[in-house]
C-alpha cells in the first residue's frame, strides 16, 4: 500500500468513526424528540376523537369531541351536520374548552331514519349523548334548528348541574309557522314549498338555499363564498332525505313558548336582522321576553349563516359570554 492509499484509508476510518460518534451522540436526542412526538400524539388522541354511540332505539349518533375543560355543546341547523360549527370548535379548542358537536339523527354521519324526527326526539338524544360523555356544567350552543333542540333539551334535560348556559343563534324559536296565536309568522305554505322542493329536486334545492338566502348572498354586494355554498351541500346531502323532510315539520310548527319559560340559566340570543331564514321579529325579539334570564343581542345586517359568514364577529361575543 502506498502513503496516498494509506492516507485515504486513514481518512475514511476517521470519517465513519466521526459519523458513528456523531449519531451516537444525536440518538439521545432523537430518542427525546420521538418520545415528545408520542406523548404528544398520544395527548391529542386522548383529547380529541369522533365515535358514535347508540341511542335506546338503536340509531347511530355520530360526536366530535375535542379538547379538555368546560364542555361547548354545538348544535348545529338543518339539513346540516356537526361540520358546521367548523369556526367554532377550533376557536374554542384553542380557547381551553372542550367541544362537541353530533350529527342529529337522520343528518350527517348519524343513522338515516325513518322515525324520531322531531323535537322530542332530539332533544332525548342530546339527553343519551349527555349521559354518554358524562357532561356537566355544559354550554350548549344552537342555530336555527339546533336552537329548537337547545331550548327542548334545556327546558326538559338541563337540571341536575347538567347545563351551565346556552345561547340561540338564528334560532326558530318561539314557533315559526303562522297562526291565530302566531300572526306575525310565516304561512304553511312556505314550509310546503320547503317539502315540494325537497322531492322535485334535493340537489339543487340544497344548492338555492345557501347560493341565495341562508348566508346572504343574494344581496346586493354580498361577498359570495363558493366553498361555503359547496360545503353547505356536502353537509346536507349527506343526510337522508326522509329525515330531512319530517325535520321541516319539526322546525316550523314545533312550539317552544313553555320550554323558553321554563328555562332558568342564562340564554344568550344572537340574531341578524337581515336574516331571511329565521325573521327576527317572530323569533329573537320574542324568545328573549320569554326568557327568564334572556339576554338579546341584534346584528345589524348580518344574515341567517352569521356565525359562518361572520365568525370574526361572533366567536369573541360568545367567548364573553361564556366569561360572563
Amino acid at each position: 500500500m502506498n502513503a496516498s492509499n494509506s492516507q485515504a484509508t486513514r481518512r475514511g476510518v476517521m470519517t465513519a468513526g466521526l459519523g458513528l460518534a456523531a449519531a451516537a451522540a444525536a440518538l439521545p436526542f432523537a430518542n427525546s424528540a420521538e418520545a415528545a412526538t408520542k406523548t404528544k400524539s398520544s395527548k391529542e388522541k386522548s383529547t380529541m376523537s369522533s365515535s358514535t354511540f347508540t341511542t335506546k332505539d338503536g340509531t347511530q349518533i355520530f360526536y366530535k369531541d375535542w379538547g379538555t375543560g368546560q364542555p361547548i355543546v354545538f348544535h348545529h341547523g338543518w339539513p346540516l351536520s356537526s361540520d358546521d360549527w367548523d369556526a367554532q370548535m377550533l376557536y374554542f379548542l384553542d380557547k381551553g374548552y372542550r367541544v362537541i358537536a353530533h350529527d342529529r339523527r337522520g343528518h350527517g354521519r348519524s343513522s338515516q331514519t325513518a322515525t324520531g324526527n322531531e323535537m322530542d326526539t332530539y332533544a332525548a338524544d342530546v339527553a343519551e349523548l349527555a349521559k354518554h360523555l358524562d357532561l356537566k356544567d355544559a354550554i350548549h350552543v344552537g342555530h336555527s334548528t339546533g336552537g329548537g333542540e337547545v331550548a327542548r333539551y334545556v327546558a326538559q334535560y338541563g337540571g341536575k348541574g347538567r347545563v351551565a348556559k346556552a345561547v340561540l343563534i338564528g334560532a326558530v324559536p318561539p314557533i315559526m309557522v303562522k297562526s291565530e296565536k302566531n300572526p306575525g309568522g310565516l304561512p304553511l305554505e312556505v314550509f310546503d314549498g320547503f317539502r315540494a322542493a325537497l322531492i322535485a329536486n334535493r340537489a339543487q334545492f340544497y344548492r338555492d338555499i345557501p347560493s341565495g338566502p341562508f348566508y346572504g348572498f343574494n344581496r346586493p354586494g354580498a361577498k359570495v363564498s363558493q366553498g361555503v355554498i359547496d360545503n353547505w351541500w356536502r353537509q346536507g346531502m349527506i343526510g337522508g332525505a326522509k329525515a330531512h323532510y319530517d325535520c321541516i315539520k319539526a322546525f316550523s310548527e314545533t312550539d317552544f313558548t313553555d320550554d323558553l319559560k321554563k328555562i332558568d340559566v342564562p340564554v344568550l340570543v344572537m340574531h341578524g336582522d337581515d336574516d331571511q331564514i329565521v325573521p327576527i321579529a317572530d323569533s329573537a325579539l320574542l324568545s328573549s321576553k320569554l326568557l327568564k334570564k334572556g339576554e338579546l343581542k341584534v346584528y345589524k345586517g348580518l344574515p341567517h349563516g352569521m356565525a359562518t359568514t361572520h365568525a370574526d364577529v361572533i366567536n369573541p361575543d360568545l367567548l364573553s359570554f361564556f366569561k360572563a
